[in-house]
């Protein structure tokens, strides 16, 4: 079992990855009826969501986050915030601080050494490219809002000032419903959206920021010592 409670599925190679990048594969968390019973499973798959009326694949390197406030509209996410939802589990995550012309990354992780349940949502889409046998394609997006106000205090004072949209992680309370498979009608869909994005701040109350080296720019950079902090500028 993985921490979330999910069976991993044969075959599904769980890799460490410190420079995870858009296009390439990530595992996921999702649920589904089996025999009338929820399965909860970890699988993997393509970061950046593939709609099914996408032409190809180069379509995903656009869409690997959706915007909570405007998903169940939009063409690319609208079918699957209403019944293809999951959970993108990661240790942590990097952000770039823009300080004029320079960029300094920084790593962003539970203070806990936990893990993050970001919300995410999934879809399956037919390469017509590919072999017969291997023509479905599973690919996921995580779900961002606004980052904390400004004087929120504490580590949310840190993300404010780090960028103005922050990953959506989930609460406890909020990953059950969130992975439930039921297909909602669409104001249900931006209720339970919204009931995510006003739990992400208490979530993200729990993290950590610190300064990483400019190493993780690279994604051919993957190793243990790129989520290191380092003395703040000293990687400029």
């Amino acid at each position: 079992m993985s921490p979330f409670d999910a069976r991993v599925v044969d075959g599904v190679e769980l890799r460490e990855s410190y420079n995870v990048a858009p296009t390439t594969s990530v595992p996921i968390v999702l649920e589904h009826l089996d025999d009338d019973e929820l399965a909860r499973e970890l699988v993997s798959a393509r970061w950046g969501l593939l709609p099914i009326w996408a032409k190809d694949a180069s379509f995903s390197a656009r869409t690997f986050n959706a915007r909570s406030e405007t998903v169940a509209e939009k063409a690319s996410f609208r079918s699957a915030v209403r019944s293809k939802r999951c959970a993108v589990p990661a240790d942590a995550y990097y952000e770039w601080l823009k300080e004029g012309t320079v960029k300094r990354p920084h790593a962003i992780r539970p203070a806990d050494g936990s893990s993050i349940a970001f919300a995410g949502l999934y879809e399956w889409w037919k390469d017509p490219q590919a072999v017969e046998d291997d023509q479905w394609v599973l690919s996921t997006t995580i779900l961002t809002g606004p980052s904390p106000e400004p004087g929120s205090g504490g580590v949310l004072d840190d993300l404010a000032g780090l960028h103005d949209r922050l990953p959506l992680p989930l609460s406890q309370k909020t990953l059950s419903e969130w992975l439930h498979p039921e297909k909602l009608e669409k104001a249900d869909a931006i209720s339970l959206v919204d009931m995510v994005r006003e739990d992400a701040f208490e979530v993200a109350s729990g993290w950590e920021v610190y300064e990483v080296s400019r190493d993780v720019g690279n994604v051919r950079n993957n190793s243990p010592d790129l989520l290191e902090p380092i003395t703040p500028g000293a990687g400029v």
